[in-house]
């Protein structure tokens, strides 16, 4: 099994950043990816953006892109989420999850192996 905490949540101001983390413990895995997802209140977990472990390919969703930047640590077994530019839209739980058997788009939660409890990001106009 593989556990997954994020942290680095809280709530800003509109413009404010902020960088969540995740680390991951247990299982060693290899070929994976990690991602990002949210989700807002009455609304479906959404795709944030996705990094793949070795490598570090990233792909981000058109919402977030040129404001969040997706990166790792490999020593620190931990993925970051650097948010910027922050807007009220962005306010959701974020959550980190692995995909250890890519065979699909990596876009939809449903193709993720473990996930992380989440942490609140609340971003006030």
């Amino acid at each position: 099994q593989v556990q997954l905490v994020e942290s680095g949540g809280g709530l800003v101001q509109a413009g404010d950043s902020l960088r969540l983390s995740c680390t991951a413990s247990g299982r060693t895995l290899s070929n994976y990816y990690m991602a990002w997802f949210r989700q807002a209140p009455g609304k479906e977990r959404d795709f944030v953006a996705v990094i793949r472990w070795s490598g570090g390919w990233t792909y981000y969703a058109d919402s977030v892109k040129g404001r969040f930047t997706i990166s790792r640590d490999i020593a620190k077994n931990t993925v970051y989420l650097q948010m910027n530019s922050l807007k009220p839209e962005d306010t959701a739980v974020y959550y980190c999850a692995i995909d250890a058997d890519y065979s699909g788009t990596l876009l939809h939660s449903y193709e993720y192996d473990y996930w992380g409890q989440g942490t609140q990001v609340t971003v006030s106009s």
